[in-house]
């Protein structure tokens, strides 16, 4: 059957991160395997339900199902209620086993070499060390008590991918809201180097702490900021 959509592993074991699992029949059950039951795409962790969700082609339309699963579905940050339809867009974050298993959906399918560069977050799963609060009108982030600063690039960068938290950010849009007072090259982006992004991420990182800002890098494509709303 013709592939329409797929799901790209952001974290997820046994999955290597980048891994794209092609949707290709009318219904495709995720879950985690057991003496009884395989689902049609399987995860380890304990915290995943044999049958956890469904995803069903209805019309052109991906829809996804939580089965009644035992520790929940989010889709976006927002927890699905069981067996109650959700039509799924492309950039959709799913998390699973409380965060720990993460899968972007997309109708986007061709890009079957997607790889997704770990920021410290991959990898394992840690929660960011202390409180943090973000200022905005002051343009500081407070972490254990600790003012810190931002500059212009990191205040314009972060606030980007805060308003859309858990959703990917594209490259384009990146380069076109930090670096809007910088000319533009033939495709009307921003003139600006992918080893200057890189290097703005690494000076947020290594400035506010590696765990404090979750961001996902998903090479060619753009960032993901996951947020947990608390």
């Amino acid at each position: 059957m013709d592939t329409f959509a797929c799901l790209y592993i952001v974290r997820g074991d046994p999955f290597r991160p980048g891994t794209c699992l092609n949707l290709s029949f009318a219904e495709t059950v995720i879950g985690r395997t057991s003496a009884e039951y395989s689902p049609d795409f399987s995860f380890t962790n304990a915290f995943i339900s044999r049958k956890h969700f469904v995803i069903r082609k209805e019309g052109e339309q991906a829809v996804l199902y939580d089965l009644g699963s035992r520790h929940g579905t989010e889709i976006n940050g927002v927890r699905a209620i069981p067996h109650t339809p959700y039509p799924l867009q492309s950039c959709d974050m799913i998390k699973l086993a409380k965060g720990m298993t993460v899968i972007h959906f997309s109708y986007l399918f061709g890009e079957q070499t997607m790889e997704l560069e770990p920021l410290g977050v991959t990898q394992q799963w840690e929660e960011p060390h202390g409180p943090l609060t973000i200022q905005w009108e002051k343009r500081e982030c407070v972490i254990d008590g600790k003012r810190i600063s931002m500059s212009e690039k990191e205040y314009l960068l972060l606030q980007l991918l805060h308003e859309h938290a858990n959703r990917l950010v594209s490259i384009g849009e990146i380069k076109a809201a930090v670096w809007a007072d910088r000319a533009t090259g033939p495709d009307g982006i921003p003139d600006v180097s992918m080893d200057e992004l890189n290097a703005l991420i690494y000076r947020i990182r290594k400035k506010y702490g590696k765990d404090t800002f979750l961001i996902s890098a998903v090479r060619g494509s753009g960032y993901i900021l996951e947020n947990d709303p608390k």
